[in-house]
């Protein structure tokens, strides 16, 4: 993981340096916020390959810096999460966050979790290297830019909605189990289960369909999963 440049989170500080000191002896360069607000000043004006963000901040809550990130950017981003409800962790998702991990955690289970994103990240840039474009119907895919359009419109959407869509239009009329679609997209290590997909399906149609409830794209077969029809 060596030259990757993180931005880790937290207004804790004793955390922020112990996760900072190990992920730089794994050669990483490492920025540091203690709040929303400056987190997000530090995401606009560096590339980073990842964000560790912490729920609870002072100014700005890590959710609503989360989805303010997703406006600019498709950087991963894990969340860090003191309080372990279900609900916690799906509304993290909901808000473009890529993985959760619950405090209090240990730090080599951070770096596996960083290592398992940075090499999905890797493999679908690679994939998307291979494939320019993808068409159906009113929908745009633009690989290389991770950029989707309806229409001509560009839309916004978190990496992890693009990569789905990107999967269900490679392969149209394919259905993909909700199963199926966690490991390929999220990885077999992802420790969440598929209600993430139904989240991020829902999301997606939001953005993509006329009529979200009734999808023209992304379709249900029921009892099976999802798959794409232009």
């Amino acid at each position: 993981m060596a030259d990757r440049k993180v931005l880790v989170v937290d207004d804790e500080k004793l955390i922020v340096k112990g996760i900072r000191f190990s992920l730089e002896q794994d050669g990483m360069s490492v920025d540091c916020a203690y709040d929303g607000e400056e987190a997000l000043e530090l995401a606009r004006n560096n590339q980073y390959d990842i964000i560790l963000l912490d729920v609870m901040l002072p100014k700005i809550g890590g959710f609503e810096v989360c989805q303010q990130i997703r406006e600019f950017s498709d950087v991963p981003v894990i969340m860090l999460t003191a309080r372990g409800e279900d609900m916690d962790k799906i509304l993290g998702l909901e808000y473009g966050a890529d993985d959760y991990i619950t405090k209090p955690f240990n730090i080599l289970e951070v770096k596996a979790r960083i290592k398992a994103i940075m090499r999905r990240v890797d493999n679908k840039n690679a994939d998307a290297g291979q494939s320019k474009s993808i068409d159906g119907g009113d929908v745009h895919l633009d690989c290389e830019g991770r950029r989707a359009y309806i229409a001509g419109t560009e839309i916004g959407l978190t990496a992890k909605e693009f990569e789905v869509l990107e999967l269900l239009m490679l392969n149209p009329g394919k259905v993909y189990g909700r199963e199926n679609l966690l490991k390929l997209i999220w990885g077999t290590d992802y420790p969440g289960d598929v209600r993430t997909v139904d989240v991020h399906v829902r999301r997606l149609r939001e953005k993509i369909e006329e009529n979200p409830s009734e999808p023209h794209y992304v379709r249900t077969k029921w009892g099976v999963g999802y798959y794409f029809q232009a």
